[in-house]
């Protein structure tokens, strides 16, 4: 089982980060983060590096569920999705898969959640190349 889910599809950068934000909003995801590592990187290192933006990803009544059965469970939150071009207008979207890393806690009560929210951030990585 991969750590991630993944599909690419071609586009503009900015519009497929865009249809990414909306599918994650349809899944009661926010957006809490935005790190542009192109900049970022040009920034404090000087160099040139593609387009690739990692959200941070929240879903509130998941991640109060979450917190409640696991204090320490915030160093894994929120949930990243990168954007990143890996050619003129092809664009990879990929998403954590918390399934994956959640069989890092060892907690019963975050399986569950792991699951539900598994299925909503693939729901997102399968839509990318849907009309909307």
């Amino acid at each position: 089982m991969n750590y991630y889910f993944t599909t690419t599809t071609n586009g503009n950068f900015e519009e497929i980060e865009a249809k990414v934000t909306s599918l994650l909003k349809d899944e009661n995801f926010g957006v809490l983060t935005q790190i542009d590592m192109q900049q970022t990187l040009k920034n404090k290192l000087n160099v040139d590096f593609k387009k690739y933006k990692i959200l941070g990803a929240c879903n509130p009544p998941f991640a109060y569920k979450a917190l409640q059965a696991e204090n320490k469970i915030g160093t894994m939150l929120p949930c990243n999705i990168i954007v990143q071009e890996i050619a003129p207008n092809k664009i990879e979207v990929s998403a954590i898969n918390p399934l994956v890393s959640m069989k890092a806690v060892k907690n019963k009560q975050l399986e569950g959640i792991a699951n539900e929210v598994s299925t909503k951030l693939e729901n997102v990585i399968k839509n990318i190349n849907n009309e909307k």
